[in-house]
This record gives C-alpha cells, structure tokens and sequence, in this order.
C-alpha cells in the first residue's frame, strides 16, 4: 500500500511539473447572432393561430415540382421518380385535381381528381383511367400505385380542431430545435390519438403534421418549411416546402411550390376528369372481378 501510494504522489508530482492539467470542462461561448429562440406560447393560442391558418385558406391554385420517392428500407427497395411539374387545384371540403408533366416537353405524365367519394387517376401513357373510392385500402404491391389525390389534400388543406375535440399540450426538445405540440384525440370506445400538430418554438409555425387511423396506425407524416406571406392579409401565410410521408402506403412525396394563390374562385369543372376516348377503365376495389392496374 505504501509503495502504491508513492507511486501516485510521483505521478503527481510530475504532471505538476510538466504543467499538465487534467481537462474537466470546455467553455465554449454561443455568439447572441448564433443562438435560437423559443418562444412561449399557451395552448389556446397555438389553437387559435392554428385554426386562423385552416380557417384563411379555403381553396388553393398552386404551381410546383413534385418528387416521388417509393418503397422502404424494410421492403429492401426503394424507386425514386424524376421531378414533374405539377399543376394543384384544391378546395375545401373534399375536391382536388392534379395534373402532373413532364418537364422540358411539358406531356402529361397524370391527371389526378377526387371529391368526397372517389378517386379518379388518368394515366396516358399507359392508356388507363383508374377509379375507385378513397376508403379504399393499400391494394397494389407497386407502392407508387398507392398514391391518392386526397393524400396531398390532406397535406395541403388542413382539418379544423372543433371546440369539443379534447387536445393535449406538451413540450417536445431536441439538439437542433424545441417544439409545441398538440395531440387531438379520438373519442369513442377507446380514446386514440387522431392528430399531431408541431409548432417551431422559433416562430410558432406549423413545422409538422401527423394524422393517425384506428390501433394508433400512422397514416400521414407532413413536414413544412419556408413559410412565406402569399397575400396581403396577415393570415395569408403558406409554406412553400412541403414533405409528406406515407408510411402505410410506402411512398414519399416532395413538394416546392413556386407560385401559389389563396382562396381564388374555383369552379366544380375545374375538378371534373373524364376519360379520353378509347381509355382503359380500371376499377380499383370493386367487391368483384376487380383489376387492378
């Protein structure tokens, strides 16, 4: 023991001498330009912010590129689709249309549409038109295939929280930003989450939606970035960068928005598609003798 502890005084003694220090701490000052800010927020404001934002944007006329991604890591394949140039109609309650091109030579890649009950997909180059009704569960084993109009109007125009939805508030941190988030519940037998809403503490901005089906299944995973002011009133705000995953669906869809205007008079013929003549109908999901594409 003696000899152990002579041992340590000499080991001592000799970093002391070389003026070695042992290092405990590291003090690294965060200029005042570089730090982030959180700012505070109550859930009844954050609600009432939220539901000015659905509540000024009843109808949207949008130009903007449009990048697919399918598969997954866990199906061991993932396809990626060049851009497209997409022309987006969408209006509230249920109606969207679609109209995707190529770019440069500015063909008609698709010509998407749906309202409250159906779908409808028209494919030129494949000399199909698709039909069936947006219930309707994944049923192709081409990922890409999987794609509805109303996924991206779900993205695009968000549901109201009524009154007598119960919300949850909770904080949520992380190295790179803190956040708000509210969960709206689904009543009934069993109580479920239905819907998360991210706020960006930085400037209380939506910067995340996540909606949710029954056995807490997650359908939709919308993330938004690049807010800009579209219109002249303080609620005509929009996000230009939008990403939106589909997890059950097993495609990833990214959208830049170029050109977008707010609440433009739109018409019930400017969501109606019809099939060319000499088109393939395919009706997805009939009871029976269904085709599928």
């Amino acid at each position: 023991m003696k000899r152990a502890w002579k041992r340590m005084i000499l080991l001592a003694v000799s970093a002391a001498a070389c003026g070695c220090k042992p290092a405990v701490k590291q003090t690294r000052n965060i200029p005042a330009t570089q730090r982030p800010v959180a700012k505070d927020a109550t859930q009844e404001e954050l609600l009432e912010r939220y539901n000015a934002l659905v509540h000024g944007v009843q109808s949207i006329s949008a130009t903007l590129e449009l990048k697919a991604t399918a598969g997954s890591k866990y199906t061991g394949v993932i396809d990626e689709y060049h851009e497209v140039k997409v022309f987006l109609l969408a209006a509230r309650p249920y109606n969207v249309r679609m109209i995707g091109q190529a770019p440069v030579v500015g063909k008609t890649v698709f010509d998407m549409a749906s309202d409250a009950q159906t779908f409808e997909v028209s494919i030129p180059s494949k000399n199909k038109f698709l039909v069936g009704p947006i219930a309707l569960e994944r049923q192709s084993s081409r990922p890409i295939e999987n794609l509805r109009p109303q996924h991206l109007l779900e993205a695009v125009l968000w549901p109201e929280v009524r009154k007598e939805e119960l919300v949850l508030f909770e904080e949520d941190n992380d190295e790179n930003a803190r956040h708000y988030v509210l969960t709206v519940l689904r009543g009934g037998y069993k109580t479920e989450i239905l819907r998360k809403i991210w706020f960006d503490r930085a400037d209380l901005r939506v910067s995340r939606a996540e909606e949710y089906g029954p056995k807490g299944v997650l359908l939709s995973d919308a993330h938004y970035g690049n807010w800009q002011q579209v219109g002249p009133g303080n609620a005509d705000q929009y996000p230009m960068q939008i990403h939106l995953e589909r997890p059950r669906d097993e495609y990833t869809l990214d959208l830049a928005i170029s050109k977008i205007t707010l609440n433009q008079p739109l018409t019930p013929e400017q969501f109606k598609l019809e099939p060319p003549a000499g088109t393939e109908i395919v009706r997805v999901g009939a009871e029976s003798g269904e085709k599928k594409p």
